[in-house]
């Protein structure tokens, strides 16, 4: 990971409604934390640091990202959950159509969105058969890693 992406990273982080943010990538470890508190934030010690259990500590694997999809069965559907953090594209492009919509049959595979993150575009597919029928977050929106975006039934 070189110093332009890091930076771009940040800068989505920033634009972003997230307040915590951990990745580990090639050995490199990046934390990110925004305070939304008016207050003055609170220094830490090194003797508070050393404090932390590393058990304690949780960091996002490349494995979870692999996973092109993740959904969890609940009564009345499925979801499907972002499982990545990036930016929520509907279509393959501003003139183009949704890939899906409500009320859309979709079947094992197909494309439902695709959600860029660090300028590679992802597209997410479905796991399931079935109807779309609710469209959790709409189009340019970023999403976090397990935030639901669609549910099929």
């Amino acid at each position: 990971m070189d110093y332009a992406s890091i930076k771009e990273l940040i800068g989505i982080i920033n634009s972003s409604d997230l307040t915590n943010f951990e990745m580990e990538f090639d050995g490199v470890s990046l934390k990110m934390s925004k305070n939304n508190n008016e207050s003055a934030p609170k220094t830490t010690t090194t003797k508070e640091i050393k404090a932390v259990e590393a058990s304690k500590l949780e960091y996002i694997s490349e494995s979870k990202t692999e996973k092109v999809v993740e959904e969890v069965e609940v009564k009345g559907g499925t979801y499907v959950n972002s499982p990545i953090v990036g930016t929520f594209y509907a279509s393959a492009g501003s003139e183009k159509p949704a890939f899906v919509k409500v009320g859309d049959k979709v079947k094992k595979g197909d494309v439902l969105c695709i959600i860029e993150a660090m300028k590679i575009m992802n597209e997410i597919q479905s796991e399931v058969d079935g109807e779309i029928v609710e469209v959790l977050v709409s189009n340019e929106q970023m999403v976090e890693y397990g935030q639901k975006m669609f549910r099929i039934k």
